[in-house]
């Protein structure tokens, strides 16, 4: 690539001639280093005539670039690529204090902007309208061609947490029994609990909660059955089909019992979802979050499944705010069938994979076992929870603890690293695998002084 970027050879680059689009190809092109920093680009009105667009949306593409800090402007040098926010120098490492090593939220720098998708929101139908729409015809139909199978009735409600908690309120009442795997994301165990819903473990391997276990569990009378279809927390799995149909078949024979899959990770996971309502929709809710893949302030949680436990969800939710915001929903919609955010969203996926995979191999290089299947966080074995994270914490790192995981004190220890805001330096990763390898050790805590 010389100093200057060709027209033609760009052109050739840019799929999508919207400003989005264009946004997105450029940006692509600096951050895998075809534009490396400082080539000039092409003036706008130059690009705008061989891509056969309006000056006027190659400037508001430069104009998010520039948003982005990777494009710079000025009189004498025209347009000019800068290095990506990414590549900063390692001696401007914050320290691991400054990292999130415990929550796994998304990367803001992996999110897709939001203008375009809030401007088409306001574009809604019925706005400001007094009419309850549970679920707005745009939202419905961006997500319908995704869900695994065909659900009775749709409902919005405000992200994944409420997601959760609303669908267990709609399958369970306080003091009864509900079958979960385990070990689980914590929010799942804590979302039960709260509401005073008792729970009884079913057990997990590499494809997702084994039949038997179910059955096991499932002798107890449980009213339902809540799992994670795909990038499981902690372990990262997805439920195979083959999985689904087995668990499908234990639970044929229990006509009373509900299922809620929670589908956290939402379109961000690795792999699309294999669920049991395929077999039994009926009796089943499926609540998929878009908060980890679009970003928290849409607040975007859709709940879909059999009719009468979709009502349960809005009659729960209507102690409270009855139905979400048409503009966000239809802004959800739009980030869905955006092609340029389809872009983003497989970028984002790839750079969270080798952000986990990265850890993963530095952890396994020191003789860690570890799995790097999906998801935010990884799993990670240790001889002692408590000293690990004493341990670690005295370096600065703050983990989750393993053990929140389960419904009671586990017999073997765990710690959850998350993964979503590693840096991408591979020098700090294994700065990082350095430091758990240490805090993993068997020995005293006074030897990590």
């Amino acid at each position: 690539m010389s100093h200057t970027a060709p027209v033609h050879w760009l052109v050739g680059r840019i799929r999508d001639r919207t400003a989005r689009g264009i946004a997105v190809a450029v940006g692509e092109l600096i951050r895998d280093g075809e534009l490396p920093p400082g080539t000039r680009l092409p003036t706008v009105r130059a690009l705008a005539g061989e891509l056969a667009v309006s000056p006027a949306t190659v400037a508001d593409s430069w104009g998010q670039l520039r948003a982005e800090h990777l494009i710079d402007t000025d009189r004498r040098r025209g347009t000019t690529t800068l290095a990506p926010p990414d590549s900063t120098p390692r001696d401007c490492f914050p320290g691991w204090a400054a990292v999130d090593l415990e929550q796994g939220l998304p990367d803001p720098a992996l999110l897709p902007p939001l203008a375009d998708a809030v401007a088409a929101g306001v574009r809604t139908e019925r706005l400001n309208g007094f009419e309850h729409d549970y679920i707005t015809p745009r939202l419905r139909a961006a997500v319908a061609t995704t869900w695994p199978f065909a659900p009775e009735a749709w409902t919005v409600v405000a992200g994944g947490y409420e997601g959760t908690l609303l669908a267990s309120q709609a399958v369970a009442a306080p003091g009864e029994l509900v079958a979960v795997e385990e070990p689980t994301a914590p929010r799942v165990l804590d979302t039960l609990r709260r509401s005073g819903i008792r729970v009884i473990g079913v057990r997990c391997d590499a494809e997702g909660p084994i039949p038997a276990a179910l059955a096991e569990a499932l002798a107890h009378d449980p009213v339902a059955f809540v799992y994670q279809p795909r990038a499981h927390i902690p372990f990262g799995h997805t439920v195979s089909a083959a999985r689904a149909a087995e668990l499908a078949d234990v639970l044929d024979g229990r006509p009373s019992v509900s299922i809620v899959e929670d589908d956290n990770l939402g379109p961000l996971a690795s792999a699309p979802v294999a669920s049991i309502g395929a077999h039994l929709p009926e009796r089943l809710l499926l609540v998929r979050s878009y908060c980890k893949a679009y970003g928290l302030e849409l607040r975007s949680c859709v709940v879909a499944g059999a009719e009468h436990l979709v009502e349960q969800v809005r009659h729960k939710r209507g102690f409270g705010l009855v139905w979400a915001s048409r503009i966000l929903q239809d802004a959800q919609a739009y980030l869905i069938n955006d092609p340029a955010t389809g872009v983003l969203l497989r970028q984002a996926r790839e750079r969270y994979a080798h952000r986990r995979t990265t850890l993963a191999d530095a952890l396994r290089e020191r003789g860690i076992d570890v799995q790097a299947r999906d998801g935010l966080v990884l799993w990670v074995p240790v001889p002692d929870e408590t000293r690990a994270m004493v341990a670690l914490a005295g370096f600065g790192v703050s983990v989750a603890a393993g053990s929140r995981c389960y419904i009671d004190a586990p017999a073997e220890h765990h710690i959850r690293i998350a993964t979503s805001h590693l840096p991408d330096d591979p020098t700090r990763i294994e700065e990082l695998a350095d430091l758990v390898a240490r805090a993993v050790a068997t020995a005293p805590r006074d030897e990590f002084d």
